[in-house]
C-alpha cells in the first residue's frame, strides 16, 4: 500500500494477499462490490468497534444500522428482517444465535465477519456507533418505542403481549429519511 500503488490482491477465505490478475481482479472486485452484508457481519463490527454489550442493545444498534441505511442510501445493508418484539425491535436470526447471553463480544458471535463490510457500510454504521453506541440498552429500547416503524408493526397488541409482525424496511426507510 502507499505510494500511489494499487494493491491487485484480496483477502480470500482467510488468507492475505491473494494475487488476481486481469479478468479476475475484476470478477473479485464486483463480487466483492455485490454481496450484501449480513446483519451478523454488522453485528461483528459493532462488537469490534465497540466492545461485549448486552445482546439488547446489539439488537438496537444493529435496527439503527439498517434503517439509518435504508434512510441514507435507499437499499437495505443486509437481507435479514426486524421484527417488533415487546422490548423493541429484534431480528430472530440474530436473536437465535445469542439466545440465552445477557451480554455478548465479538468473540462470542460464532457467526459473521466485520471485514465483509464495504467502505461505505463501514461508514454508516460508524455513525450509528457514534451516535447510538453511548446509549444504554433501556435508553434505545425507550427511542425505539416512540418510532413510527415499531409502532406500525405493532399493531393494536398490548403493552407486553409477544409479537412478530415484520418492521418493514419500506417504512423504516421512509421514517428516518423524514427526519
Amino acid at each position: 500500500m502507499g505510494h500511489g500503488k494499487v494493491r491487485n490482491s484480496l483477502v480470500v477465505g482467510g488468507v492475505p494477499d491473494v494475487p488476481l490478475l486481469g479478468a479476475d481482479l475484476i470478477v473479485a472486485l464486483f463480487e466483492m462490490e455485490a454481496r450484501m452484508a449480513t446483519v451478523f457481519d454488522v453485528a461483528k463490527y459493532i462488537l469490534d468497534k465497540l466492545g461485549p454489550m448486552t445482546t439488547w442493545k446489539l439488537q438496537k444498534l444493529c435496527y439503527y444500522a439498517q434503517a439509518w441505511t435504508l434512510a441514507w442510501d435507499g437499499e437495505p445493508l443486509f437481507e435479514e428482517e426486524f421484527e417488533a418484539w415487546s422490548n423493541g425491535p429484534v431480528c430472530r436470526g440474530l436473536f437465535n444465535e445469542h439466545k440465552g447471553l445477557f451480554t455478548i463480544g465479538s468473540d462470542e458471535l460464532t457467526n459473521g465477519n466485520a471485514a465483509a463490510l464495504r467502505q461505505d457500510q463501514k461508514e454508516n454504521v460508524d455513525t450509528i456507533c457514534c451516535d447510538y453506541g453511548s446509549m444504554d440498552a433501556y435508553w434505545l429500547r425507550e427511542q425505539t418505542h416512540g418510532e413510527v416503524p415499531w409502532k406500525d408493526a405493532r399493531g393494536n397488541l398490548p403493552v407486553g403481549a409477544p409479537g412478530s409482525n415484520i418492521i418493514a424496511k419500506s417504512a423504516m426507510g421512509e421514517y428516518y429519511g423524514s427526519l
